[in-house]
């Protein structure tokens, strides 16, 4: 018999850094029926805060934030927690900014717009 959660037992925490709310409930939905613990913020500032109190397994983080570019933020993640995995989610330019995302340390890049499987898939890869 196969486990066709992302989890097997164990909840994951998993962060999402991104300003825009209609992505945060898409996301939230799409990855609620899993044993997953969400946690959300809408800035490089609040998620450095966050993450001085909680590490998560996963970080799905967007690439322009109101404080600063996601990509930027992906080398201070990787310095300062190393076990981190990162998804990067962006529509900004998408062939400059995956090269770069993923030469600065994101394990995967999606674009948006992104599909349900997509996402499902990215996570089930990484936290397994």
């Amino acid at each position: 018999m196969t486990d066709n959660t992302l989890t097997s037992n164990k909840v994951k925490k998993l962060l999402i850094i991104e300003d825009e709310a209609d992505i945060c409930l898409l996301l939230n939905i799409m990855l609620k029926e899993e044993d997953i613990e969400l946690d959300h913020v809408n800035t490089l500032a609040k998620a450095k805060a966050h993450l001085e109190m909680e590490q998560p397994a996963l970080i799905l983080l967007d690439n322009k934030l109101p404080d600063g570019l996601g990509i930027d933020f992906i080398e201070f993640l990787k310095h300062t927690y190393p076990a981190v995995k990162i998804i990067m989610i962006s529509g900004f330019l998408p062939g400059t900014i995956k090269d770069v995302a993923l030469n600065n340390g994101a394990d995967i890049y999606l674009e948006k717009p992104f599909t349900r499987d997509k996402i499902y898939q990215s996570v089930h890869q990484l936290l397994n």
